[in-house]
């Protein structure tokens, strides 16, 4: 009995190269496991398309958005169906579009309404480094629903030189016998182009 202990407990013939054989496959194994792992980290990496080019100066941007704003409003009653008014309107503008001018603008209008020609005013757009772009608006007269044009008219630091036009309709949301009036722009959308901004020394002084 001893003899066939020792013979039960003593390593078998094949034994080494049965765990050499298995130590090599399980070491493929996780060789197979670590590749996977860094390709699917590479491909989690990239992008998941193409990153946007910025546009260059001169190109095109075209853009959407929403507006609202709120101010005074004055009117002179000229008769039972004239009405002619003067509005200061400020307010909160965000743009869309992948070549936008920008992303947010505080905007402020200034304006004059006659029920029977029309309306003008003028338009600053600031944004969040002071930027500004300057147009001027013309269309129907200021009312729910009236079709306004704005038009470009340049601007400052990165929005110099810009040109282009942009459409949208007035919808009032408060409208005060007091002056007090509210409203937001809606269907705005337009495109823009803009030049080279003017370059500025560390003094602050503009160079040609």
């Amino acid at each position: 009995m001893r003899s066939d202990e020792q013979c039960a407990d003593s390593p078998r013939e094949g034994d080494g190269e049965l765990r050499s054989r298995r130590g090599s496959e399980l070491s493929n194994e996780w060789r197979s496991a670590a590749l996977a792992v860094l390709l699917l980290a590479g491909g989690c990496g990239q992008p998941a398309g193409p990153v946007p080019a910025t546009p260059a100066p001169g190109e095109w941007r075209t853009f959407e958005g929403t507006w609202s704003a709120s101010g005074t409003r004055r009117t002179l009653n000229l008769g039972p169906d004239h009405r002619a008014s003067t509005f200061d309107l400020k307010g909160s503008l965000l743009l869309i579009g992948e070549q936008r001018l920008g992303v947010g603008f505080q905007a402020e209008v200034i304006g004059f309404s006659d029920s029977l020609v029309g309306m003008q005013g003028r338009c600053v757009w600031t944004d969040e480094r002071g930027d500004q772009v300057y147009s001027e608006l013309n269309g129907q007269a200021v009312g729910a629903g009236n079709h306004i044009v704005g038009t470009f008219l340049g601007g400052t630091g990165r929005y110099a030189g810009a040109t282009g036009e942009y459409t949208f309709q007035w919808q009032y949301v408060l409208d005060n016998e007091d002056g007090a009036v509210s409203g937001r722009v809606v269907d705005l959308k337009g495109r823009a182009r803009v030049g080279s901004p003017a370059l500025t020394s560390p003094a602050g002084v503009r160079t040609p």
